[in-house]
């Protein structure tokens, strides 16, 4: 018994959490959360089950820790020494990219608004609102109006990403969406005509920037 016990501490030892959240992270990104089972992840382990609960006591733990861990990185590489606003935009934009790169974080945000990733998200803007000066009983507001877009925004933008297989003609699909827009009746929709022609050509992060810095001018416009 001493030796089994011993045995199965070196295979637990072997492991880490932060070894089963990255190989998780891994089969998540290849195949969704469908894909994310223990019997697959202890296949990539090359480990036993057992040795996984030891660290992780179920799926829903291990989703949470997999999104802390991909939001975590984004906080830590926006730059610290630039202006708030700056720091708002890189900060939105690591996330908008962070999601599009691994689509499941944004449904997990969503589900899970009491994670350690969202804090990390509200504090790295609601901080640097109060550094632009944004009066204590409006940063509430303001901070989650920004990330209530970010979220948004990049769930959105990825989940059309997955609409399709990969390589599709981006372009070719939104042409033929700006195509429909321009057979619509012209009084009814004049606003959709005008702008049809821009969409197959359009660039998603500007477009996404573009939103936060109508958000950021509307909060700096109500400063003292």
């Amino acid at each position: 018994m001493a030796t089994r016990t011993r045995r199965a501490d070196r295979r637990t030892d072997a492991l880490s959490k932060e070894r089963i959240v990255e190989a998780a992270i891994e089969i998540l990104d290849n195949g969704g959360e469908s894909a994310l089972t223990f019997r697959a992840l202890a296949a990539s382990l090359a480990t036993g089950s057992g040795a996984i609960y030891w660290h992780v006591a179920n799926k829903d733990e291990l989703l949470v820790a997999a999104t802390n861990d991909v939001i975590a990185r984004v906080v830590t590489e926006v730059p610290g020494d630039t202006e708030p606003r700056e720091t708002i935009r890189a900060l939105a934009l690591g996330v908008f990219d962070a999601i599009d790169v691994h689509p499941w974080v944004g449904a997990q945000l969503s589900r899970a608004t009491w994670t350690v990733a969202m804090p990390q998200i509200f504090e790295g803007m609601g901080s640097r609102l109060q550094a632009l000066g944004v009066p204590a009983q409006a940063q509430f507001y303001a901070t989650s109006a920004l990330v209530s877009y970010t979220l948004g925004v990049a769930g959105q933008n990825a989940a059309n990403a997955r609409l399709y297989p990969p390589g599709t003609d981006r372009e070719a699909v939104l042409g033929a969406a700006a195509a429909q827009w321009a057979q619509l009746d012209p009084e009814r929709y004049p606003f959709v005509h005008q702008v049809a022609a821009q969409l197959p050509e359009h660039d998603d992060r500007e477009q996404f920037l573009a939103g936060i810095d109508l958000i950021l001018a509307g909060v700096e416009s109500t400063l003292p």
